[in-house]
């Protein structure tokens, strides 16, 4: 894949000096473990994404490794740290929906694409109003290692060195107050995975508020 890519993107004279400069990164690379193909499962949800048709599929769950079903509006297909997930809304008629934190999101689930056993695209469509569809930049605004949730506002105190790097993490992240280096900041974030980036960050953090 790395060769197409100089190939096709970079100009003859300088592919050498381009194929020098990644071979280091090439040589050390370690695949994810799962080590599943999924590109034929990929393209299809591209393609259900694109006409808008509702998927049937067996899932792996990562906490249980319980295998479930699903039948799914899926919306797009995103890579974040390593993987790559399908977000799509849960069937309104689902049984399982009462099962989930939050029934009438207005973000869909998150689902890891090499953990999908079983793909079925229907021959069924849905529609979204345009009004309410999905924005994919927004959502990854807002959103932390790809764990779903809740909508939350937070505000917090940073003392750390750099608040370059957390405005860049948190791209809906705002400076409210600084005094003697300590800033106070506001941001918007989706799901469970803000806690655990907080926790990563030590004494450097601390929550104020969050609704």
């Amino acid at each position: 894949m790395l060769e197409r890519l100089i190939e096709g993107c970079v100009p003859k004279e300088n592919q050498k000096l381009v194929a020098e400069l990644i071979r280091n990164e090439a040589f050390h690379y370690i695949e994810p473990r799962h080590r599943t193909v999924f590109l034929d499962k990929m393209w299809d949800l591209g393609q259900a994404v694109r006409s808008c048709q509702y998927i049937e599929m067996e899932y792996r769950r990562g906490k249980d490794q319980h295998v479930v079903t699903r039948k799914l509006k899926p919306v797009a297909i995103l890579f974040s740290e390593y993987y790559f997930y399908l977000t799509a809304f849960l069937d309104d008629e689902d049984e399982s929906r009462e099962h989930f934190d939050v029934l009438n999101d207005s973000f869909p689930t998150i689902y890891r694409i090499d953990r999908i056993q079983k793909l079925t695209v229907l021959n069924e469509h849905f529609h979204i109003p345009y009004s309410s569809r999905f924005e994919e930049g927004e959502f990854r605004k807002r959103i932390q290692f790809m764990y779903g949730g809740k909508l939350q506002k937070l505000k917090f105190q940073y003392s750390g060195t750099n608040v370059e790097a957390i405005l860049d993490r948190l791209p809906t992240a705002k400076i409210l107050t600084e005094e003697d280096g300590v800033y106070t900041l506001s941001a918007e974030v989706f799901g469970k995975g803000i806690d655990m980036w907080l926790r990563s960050q030590g004494d450097a953090v601390k929550v104020i508020e969050r609704k």
